[in-house]
């Protein structure tokens, strides 16, 4: 019996998932923005290393579920961290509201370590009434970070 070698076609990418979320925010607001970043990246589930998000947000109950719910950690970041991170879609109300540009985008990219690379940009979520209450982006690890990344992707093409 021969065992195949890892390859960016049959190896399951670690995605890092980083989330901002409003005050009270639905968990299924949450985990349906979730589900639908994971669907645009063809990426599963069983595919998220954790979630991510800015230090003021580690107790908001949406995030801890959605985090129970994939069976992976919450990392949180200190907002200056975040605004550290240079990415394509910053914001003032984001700004405003928790002391960085970015959450989700940052977020995502911290976690998912030196060289990420943004699979999915910050979507917002889209609830049938009211404001979006949360933003999700993905990231996947850069080349040369892991034991298999000879294999993996060098990012976006």
């Amino acid at each position: 019996m021969t065992s195949e070698r890892p390859t960016a076609e049959n190896l399951p990418a670690p995605v890092f998932v980083g989330v901002g979320a409003s005050r009270d925010a639905p968990v299924n607001e949450v985990l349906g923005l979730i589900a639908a970043c994971l669907a645009e990246a063809n990426l599963a589930p069983a595919n998220v290393a954790s979630l991510a998000t800015v230090d003021v947000k580690a107790d908001e109950p949406a995030l801890r579920k959605a985090a129970e719910q994939f069976e992976v950690p919450l990392r949180v970041y200190p907002a200056a961290a975040l605004a550290a991170v240079a990415v394509p879609n910053p914001t003032r109300a984001a700004l405003a509201a928790v002391g960085t540009p970015s959450v989700a985008e940052a977020a995502a990219l911290l976690a998912a370590g030196p060289g990420a690379w943004l699979v999915v940009e910050k979507r917002k979520s889209a609830p049938a009434c009211g404001p979006p209450a949360a933003t999700c982006a993905l990231a996947l690890p850069g080349p040369g970070s892991g034991p298999l990344s000879d294999s993996l992707p060098d990012g976006p093409q």
